[in-house]
């Protein structure tokens, strides 16, 4: 019995590693509660993103980037404290318009700069993998002089469109997930 039990727990722990661990999963009942859209309002600008539940339960990330009072940029940002230890990679599972996004990560709270790592997102859905220590740290859209993202936990996940054109976007988002 023992013997049966162990390998019972084994296969789901080796289950688990290799679908990983869900930091989102989008669904009809979704809660938005630690979500927050953040505009180029913070500078003055006028785009507008928006995060809901789709017609057909994924999350959709849409609005409009505006390039008008020195704007360019909308994101939604996911925060909550997120063990990373044991994965090397954040699979977003995607539906794109043929657009580039940006995943961006913090390690801290206090941190002002985040680590970026820019992809595309194509109109077939998707699994983007992004390995973390490809994650470049920026400030303010600017490459700072330290090294990619190295850590061992998250406080804030985010996506943004910001492609210095003006332009409406949609991104449907089955779930993200560490691998």
């Amino acid at each position: 019995m023992k013997n049966y039990v162990f390998t019972i727990l084994m296969t789901l722990i080796t289950t688990m590693k290799s679908e990983g661990k869900m930091i989102y999963d989008f669904h009809e009942n979704s809660s938005f509660r630690n979500w927050a859209i953040v505009d180029d309002g913070v500078m003055g600008g006028l785009s507008a993103g928006n995060l809901r539940i789709g017609d057909d339960g994924n999350g959709l990330f849409y609005g409009y980037v505006s390039l008008d009072n020195y704007g360019g940029f909308t994101s939604v940002r996911f925060r909550k404290n997120i063990s990373l230890k044991g994965f090397d990679n954040i699979v977003l599972r995607v539906l794109g318009d043929n657009k580039f996004y940006q995943l961006r990560i913090r390690s801290g709270y206090s941190d002002r700069h985040s680590y970026v790592k820019r992809f595309y997102a194509g109109d077939e859905w998707s699994d983007i993998e992004i390995p973390l220590s490809s994650m470049e740290p920026q400030f303010r859209g600017r490459s700072l002089r330290m090294k990619n993202f190295n850590g061992n936990s998250l406080v804030e996940l985010g996506l943004l469109i910001g492609n210095k054109v003006e332009e409406r976007f949609a991104l449907k988002i089955d779930h993200i997930r560490l691998k």
